[in-house]
């Protein structure tokens, strides 16, 4: 939401039913590296998610196309979906990236304390997820919206980047790190 890495015409505030945000893919490129993944926020069954649907100009779909496809679709780790979404002004159409629960870098059987033990430590080619996790709360404060499960896991991710809380063990990641 607050680095989309296209062009925009218009940004509004939407609400998707059935999907939440959820840190709940491996990044071994852009948070993370093979040697020590970090986390990504995906759509994952279940709930609401309130963010931003983007209008973007039609002359540059095609570049915008390909970007997202790379960005986003270089594993497969997600499905693209249709999706409508509930805006101010009525519904709109747009398209969705779902997480796809059967990849490899699903990372949505981790609990708490593993989400935030990999959120402090991963660091990739974009920067450190903690910083990842703070632009969006950000982003959704501006907007009005309070991420209760967000705000809660930074509070964890403090305690253990600060020494405060035990670092508890990891899972072995996946070994496919094609991407993210």
């Amino acid at each position: 939401m607050w680095d989309p890495g296209f062009p925009v015409l218009e940004a509004r505030p939407a609400l998707l039913h059935g999907y939440h945000r959820r840190f709940c893919v491996y990044s071994y490129r852009y948070r993370g590296t093979p040697e020590q993944p970090g986390l990504v926020l995906g759509l994952d069954k279940g709930g609401a998610c309130r963010g931003l649907a983007y209008r973007v100009a039609e002359a540059h779909l095609p570049e915008i196309s390909a970007y997202l496809w790379d960005r986003e679709m270089g594993s497969g780790v997600y499905h693209p979906l249709p999706r409508r979404l509930r805006t101010a002004d009525g519904q709109v159409q747009a398209l969705t990236f779902i997480v796809n629960r059967r990849h490899p870098q699903y990372a949505g059987l981790l609990n708490r304390e593993q989400i935030a033990a990999l959120v402090a430590l991963g660091c990739g080619g974009r920067g450190r997820c903690r910083d990842y996790l703070l632009n969006t709360l950000a982003q959704l404060a501006a907007l009005g919206v309070a991420d209760r499960a967000l705000a809660s896991l930074d509070q964890m991710v403090e305690r253990l980047e600060a020494g405060l809380a035990p670092m508890p063990a990891l899972p072995p990641a996946p070994t496919d790190p094609t991407h993210f």
